[in-house]
């Protein structure tokens, strides 16, 4: 596991916080930024495994 696969998962549970905690408090900006949170956290654990990917095909060379 990489830093980028960790940072993306945690800025996407964190975003899903933030989402709920808008949801409860009835706040729509703060549901949409944990909603943009959650999106930026999986596409950078996305970019976390596509580097884990190659870096695999790399090493079996």
């Amino acid at each position: 596991m990489n830093k980028d696969q960790v940072k993306g998962a945690v800025k996407d549970i964190a975003g899903k916080v933030q989402e709920e905690a808008g949801k409860l408090v009835g706040n729509k900006d703060q549901q949409a930024k944990g909603l943009n949170n959650q999106i930026s956290g999986k596409a950078e654990k996305a970019l976390g495994d596509a580097k884990e990917v190659i870096k695999d095909a790399v090493n079996r060379f």
